[in-house]
């Protein structure tokens, strides 16, 4: 059983992972969209860094520099909650030094699923959901049993913030927003030339990002991501 830091490790992951509402009621704010709040989980453990390129109405751009993450194989679900609850047994246990290295590792924010939507609404979607990797692993990440790593040349990502705890009626509001909001813009172009190239955010239809842990009633912040390549 899972006692101190790890009980706290377990937590934190089954909250992000699980979008929360087995655990906690949905907060005054649930589905309120934030522009530019800084994630409280991020004052105490390790997220990405950022450039922020631009403000806009709605959402803003921002420019990450390499990342690594560690993800799961795609999940077919026809729900986001539930191909994530399937993802955290993984992702636990491999922070747990379930991994090649038996190495214990550092809890990080966020965690993310990208999601590519099934053609109907009663057909099976496919999630990929990743854990972001200290930077400390980052030039030799520990591999593990059907888990692979993902490292990210450096990109662009239009955003869009919402809080609450993330739900399958919320996921796809909230892309649908993010996509609005970006119309007309010439973000929305290179969003759009970058899937026909086959380049950054091609594998995905968009990325959700999750930061709070279980414990947070207030204050919650969740992401849509669109990533992107911009020829500079």
């Amino acid at each position: 059983m899972a006692t101190g830091l790890s009980f706290f490790k377990l937590s934190f992951l089954l909250s992000l992972l699980s979008g929360g509402s087995d655990l906690l009621a949905p907060d005054a704010e649930s589905g309120v969209a934030q522009i530019g709040k800084f994630p409280p989980s991020c004052n105490r453990i390790e997220c990405p860094s950022y450039e922020l390129v631009h403000s806009g109405n709605g959402y803003e751009i921002r420019r990450y520099n390499t990342t690594v993450w560690v993800s799961t194989e795609p999940i077919p679900d026809i729900s986001l909650v539930d191909a994530t609850r399937t993802a955290f047994f993984q992702l636990f246990a491999y922070i747990q030094g379930k991994n090649e290295y038996h190495q214990k590792i550092e809890m990080t924010a966020p965690v993310i699923s990208q999601v590519s939507p099934s053609d109907g609404p009663f057909c099976e979607s496919s999630f990929t959901v990743s854990f972001y990797v200290p930077k400390k692993n980052q030039p030799d990440p520990a591999p593990a049993e059907n888990l692979h790593i993902q490292k990210w040349n450096p990109r662009y990502v239009a955003v869009r913030q919402f809080s609450g705890f993330v739900s399958d009626d919320s996921i796809g509001e909230e892309a649908a927003a993010l996509d609005s909001s970006l119309k007309g813009t010439p973000w929305a172009n290179a969003i759009e030339k970058s899937k026909e190239d086959g380049g950054v955010g091609s594998d995905s239809a968009y990325t959700v990002a999750q930061y709070n842990s279980p414990f947070e009633f207030t204050g919650r912040v969740n992401e849509i991501w669109l990533p992107f390549e911009l020829d500079v």
